[in-house]
């Protein structure tokens, strides 16, 4: 459920509902901020918002889901709320994004792919800890 706040983040924002088109507006949001179009692999999308004049983006669905990206061998949690500050080439105070590391699951707080491009992305978590990939291991369909 949105808190207050990000009830106040969302004015003004172009919301898409229903699995095909909130997932058509993630993968453009992901396409116009030239960020990898397989970053998100979501599934059973509820709704899609994003407000141009702050860069807010917020994405709900039914249930969180795992994903595995196989060229890095790197296993993401997303949860059914993910929101952040997208801009381009980044996603920036990312919230509902987790990144398994050994046993524990610290969360991705930002997304960066170099511009002008080396061919990696670097995540961020909270702990200060960055580390970094090739883009094309979050290529669509990964």
């Amino acid at each position: 459920m949105a808190s207050e706040k990000e009830i106040k983040e969302r004015e003004g924002g172009v919301v898409k509902k229903g699995h095909e088109e909130g997932l058509k507006m993630a993968v453009e949001l992901l396409e116009e901020f030239s960020l990898p179009l397989g970053l998100l692999p979501l599934e059973n999308v509820v709704e899609v918002g994003f407000v141009r004049s702050t860069g807010y983006m917020w994405i709900a669905q039914k249930k969180k889901v795992e994903h595995s990206f196989k060229l890095v061998s790197k296993l993401v949690s997303y949860d059914s709320e993910i929101h952040g500050y997208i801009q381009k080439h980044r996603i920036k105070k990312l919230k509902g994004v987790k990144a398994k590391e050994l046993m524990l699951w610290p969360p991705v707080s930002e997304i960066i792919v170099d511009d002008p491009p080396t061919g990696k992305v670097h995540f961020k978590s909270l702990a200060g800890v960055t580390k970094s990939f090739p883009v094309e291991a979050f290529a669509a369909g990964q």
